[in-house]
This record gives structure tokens, sequence and C-alpha cells, in this order.
């Protein structure tokens, strides 16, 4: 199995046409995994390629269109390239040794308004210097760069070292998704209804995550659908020292459960674990105060096909509806688009976010803040319209 896209380190390369982002992926990567080109305009829409970059491990590079493209469908291409940057970690931004063009200038100060760690590359150094303005421009702003040629293989390892030494440190640092809520032999009891969104012949990928976290810590796991629950609780010698259930029956678990056994949802874990937990915990108390009117954006990462019972299409909006007892109005995104108009909502009631990376979450969750827009996730919102909000969230905050 590999890698899950979200548990990637996402590198972007973006530069004007011809400027040889294509011949550098496949310099770094040491293999033709890029196509290459002289012919402007070769890569289009922005393409994945996935390679294992150590000390970073899993990485996807990102190749993009020319910044320069012109022309509608050019402008188009542009824009996509830039809805890459929400998901970039690391901004690599190649200049074949010429001075800077005012699209790249553009460019180069959108990203830097991002906060995104940048590396500059001039690439060609087999056939020019770079442009001593564009150095200087770097060395002003404190960016890192190096002159490469990604054809011939020039000074392509100190491009790698630099695009490590870049990389923030939540990226080489583990974070904890259920392993420190565990010690080694504790019992752990996940709850996983299999419903009609559920696929066929498999657990979904923030179930199969926790399970290897807690297997890691060497953990005993056990994996009831929720109707199985309480037989399993009377079956078991002791109580389990954990529970993790599946939000949409955090209520059914709950009820099932004795008052002192620990539990919280899938969800909730990813809510620390791809995002900020005391922001999107924060969040939930905006349900509280809706009126009448307020709209709410449903945020799911992934597309899927929608089923009758879809969690945010159909649950959510019924429980959220009928704990408020307010005429609410939903709209849902999917995938990696996030509206521009984040103003109008009331509230951003966002998914567990496995299939994107924490960095791309995070971006959302700070863009959120600053227009001054609430959000939280499902499970954080499940938990509170049912009422078991401060239970679920406990084992989290273990000093209160």
């Amino acid at each position: 199995m590999s890698t899950p896209r979200g548990e990637r380190v996402n590198i972007t390369l973006l530069g004007n046409r011809n400027a040889g982002k294509s011949s550098l992926i496949n310099a770094l990567a040491g293999q033709e995994i890029a196509i290459v080109s002289s012919t402007p305009g070769t890569t289009t829409d922005p393409v994945d390629k996935r390679y294992e970059l150590l000390p970073l491990g899993p990485v996807t590079f990102f190749d993009t269109a020319g910044l320069d493209d012109s022309g509608e469908l050019g402008e188009k291409r542009v824009l996509a390239t830039y809805k890459i940057l929400y998901r970039t970690d690391i901004a690599v931004f190649v200049n074949d040794g010429r001075p800077f063009a005012e699209s790249e200038l553009s460019s180069l100060k959108r990203i830097r308004e991002m906060k995104i760690p940048l590396l500059m590359v001039f690439n060609h150094r087999d056939l020019r210097e770079p442009a001593p303005a564009n150095i200087a421009w770097c060395e002003e702003r404190g960016l890192p760069w190096v002159s490469v040629s990604a054809l011939k293989g020039e000074n392509i390892d100190a491009a790698k070292e630099l695009l490590i030494k870049l990389a923030p440190a939540h990226l080489l640092e583990e974070r904890p998704l259920a392993g420190d809520l565990v010690k080694a032999g504790d019992r752990v009891l996940l709850v996983t209804p299999i419903d009609l969104a559920a696929p066929k012949g498999r657990l979904i990928l923030p179930q199969v995550q926790v399970i290897r976290e807690l297997l890691d810590h060497d953990a005993v796991v056990t994996v009831v659908k929720e109707r199985e629950l309480a037989y399993a609780l009377q079956t078991l010698k002791e109580p389990p020292d954990l529970v993790i259930t599946d939000s949409q029956v955090v209520l059914k678990v709950v009820n099932d459960l004795p008052p002192e056994v620990k539990m919280t949802t899938f969800s909730i874990l990813f809510a620390r674990y791809k995002g900020d937990l005391d922001v999107l915990a924060e969040g939930v108390r905006q349900i509280d105060k809706l009126r009448d009117g307020d709209k709410i954006l449903i945020a799911e990462a992934c597309s899927h096909h929608v089923q009758a019972d879809d969690i945010g299409r159909v649950k959510i909006p019924r429980w959220l509806s009928q704990f408020t007892g307010k005429e609410l109005e939903y709209e849902v995104y999917a995938g990696h688009d996030f509206p521009p108009n984040l103003e109008d909502f009331a509230l951003v009631i966002h998914c567990g976010a496995c299939m994107l990376n924490q960095m791309e979450m995070s971006r959302r969750i700070v863009e959120a803040q600053r227009r001054g827009v609430p959000i939280t996730n499902y499970g954080l919102a499940i938990s509170k319209v049912q009422g078991v909000f401060e239970r679920a969230v406990a084992p989290l905050y273990p000093q209160g």
C-alpha cells in the first residue's frame, strides 16, 4: 500500500514556460518522471509525480504550467497553478537565468505572502550565469538560491540539500494521531459502521491509519460495528482502555459505554493530526450562535459518489437543523477548492482532511480566521449536536 497522498510532502515547481521545471524534476529524482520538450507550454495542467526524497521521505512533485502562459486557456492554466499553492509545503521557483519578468515577480510576491518556504533555482547555467539583479533580489530578501543545469545534472545535489533544509520542522517531526493516547498492552476498541458510504472490501483511510499507529505502539486493537459494540463489551474480561468511533454513531457508542471508559472519534483525532484542535474546538461554539438564514460551508477534501445518507450533505445538515431549530442554508465544496467568498458563511464545517496534507489544512484554518469565519470539523460538530462533545474531546485534553 503506497503512502497516502495526504501524508506526502508536496513540492511545487513554478516558473515561466521553458524555464526547465520538468527537467529539474527529472534531475532531482534521477529518473525521467516528467515530460521534457523545448516546445513552450508542454506542461498544461499541474501534474503530480511521486518520489522518495530522504530524509523528507515520500514526496509529491507538482510540475506546473508556465506562469507566462497566455490566452483564455493559458489564464485558466495559471489559475490552476496558483490553486496548487494551497497544497504546497515547499515551493521551487525556476528561472532561466534571465532578468525576472513581471509574471515571475508577481508570482514570487504571491508565494511569499502565503509564507511558503521558497527555493530559487536559476537553471541553464551551462548557457548563462544568472542575472546579477536576480541574485541581488534573492539576497535582499534572504531567499536561498542555487544555479544549476538540470539538463547536464550540474549542482543538483546542492539544490537537493537546500530543498531539505527548507523543510518546515513539522515535516520532519512525527505528529501523533492516536499513539500518544495509549501505552503498550492497552486495549483499544474501534467502532466502524459499514453503511452505504463504506467502500467495498476495505476500511476507510482514517481507520486504517489509526489501526496502524496503535499497532506501532503495541496496543491490542479490536474492531467492531456499532451493532456489535454491546456484545463486544460483554465478552471482554475488562473494559477497554480507549474507544475510538466513527462520528456518525457517537451517540449510540456513548450510550453503550460505561461512563468511566475514555472515548473519542476518528474525526476528532484528525482535527488534531491535520489541523489545529484548539481552533477547531473553539469553532464549535458558533453552533449555539447560528441564526435563521445563516450559510454553512460543508468542506470536503475529496470528491466521492454521493449516497442517500451522505454525511456532509444529509446527516450533518439534518442534525444541525434539529439542534439549533434554525432555518439554515448549506453549501458543499469538495476537493481542493475553497470558496473565494468565505466571509459569506457563518460557519465552516470541514471533514477530517485525511486526503489533505497538514499544510493545506492549516492554510484553510488560517484563511477562515483571517476572514473572521469560525471553523470546526465533522467530528467536533457532530459530537456537539449529539450532546457528547466534552466526553469526546476529553482524552485529548487529559489535564482538563
